[in-house]
Formats: structure tokens, sequence, C-alpha cells
């Protein structure tokens, strides 16, 4: 292999930031914008900042921004309205985070389990993702082999490994 082809963790965000529209923090926004106003259609940038622990201050900036970028419309320290686009793009990121925390349970993670999802999930390409999905979608369909794969993980093979 060449040299050329291979880069630090940060390298490989950095190519991929050029591909995206969106950074990893604008993408929580979005993803919490989405889960909180699917029951009332908005959110509130106070109820915003307090769900990702920032200050509502910080949460308008973010606001502000994904606002410029058509995502979503609000008024100053006001209600949130995702458009249509905001509402596609943060719909996906509800999907990926779902189809990796399946995924991170199906293969035993329960400790840490909210911190490792968010870990992976600004670090994963679409084909790599898609193909979590598919195979969740397989152990949900075949129980049986999710069984034998639980009992070969036991902790006594867990232990093995250290």
């Amino acid at each position: 292999m060449n040299s050329k082809e291979f880069h630090t963790v940060r390298g490989y965000q950095l190519l991929d930031q050029s591909k995206k529209l969106l950074t990893s923090a604008m993408e929580d926004y979005l993803e919490m914008i989405c889960r909180n106003s699917l029951n009332e259609g908005y959110l509130r940038v106070n109820k915003l900042a307090e769900l990702l622990n920032v200050k509502a201050s910080s949460a308008s900036k973010m606001v502000q921004k994904l606002g410029e970028l058509g995502l979503l419309d609000y008024e100053k320290y006001g209600i949130i309205i995702l458009t249509e686009s905001g509402r596609e793009i943060g719909k996906f990121l509800l999907s990926r985070h779902s189809t990796i925390e399946r995924f991170l349970k199906l293969i035993g993670i329960s400790e840490n389990l909210l911190i490792e999802t968010e870990l992976i999930e600004h670090n994963i390409s679409s084909n790599t993702l898609e193909n979590i999905k598919i195979l969740n979608d397989f152990f949900e369909e075949k129980p049986e082999i999710a069984n034998m794969f639980e009992e070969f993980r036991t902790p006594r093979r867990m232990n093995n490994l250290d």
C-alpha cells in the first residue's frame, strides 16, 4: 500500500468534512431538535440548551447557523421549527443513532452506551452504516443466531481476551 493512503483519525475527519454540509456539533443539535420536536412540531431554544447541557447563548448561535443553512426556522430565544430539509436530515440522524445503538447492544455493549454511540455516529461511512443496519436486521430476523452469538461471547470468553 502507498503511504499516502494512510491518515490520522483527524486527517480522515478533515477529508470527510470537506464532503459534509454539517459539523458533528451541528448534527448533534439537529438530531436533538428532531428528536424532541416530533410530537409538538417545535422546540424552544432554552429547552434545547438544557437537553444538550449547553448555555442558551451557545444553543442560540448554533440554531442561527442551522437557520442560515435553511434547516430550521426560529425566533431569537424562541421557537425552533424544522424545515422540510431539516426534518429529512434530522430523521436520518435519528436513524443513524438508532442503528448504531442497536448494533452496540447486539454485541453486548451496555456500559456507556450513549457515549459509545455518540463517538461512533459522526465517524461512520454511509456504506458501513448500511451494512450495520443489514446485520441488525439479520440478527433480529434470526434470533437463534443472535442467541448463539450471545453464548459465544460469555463473560468467560470475554475474560480470555485480557
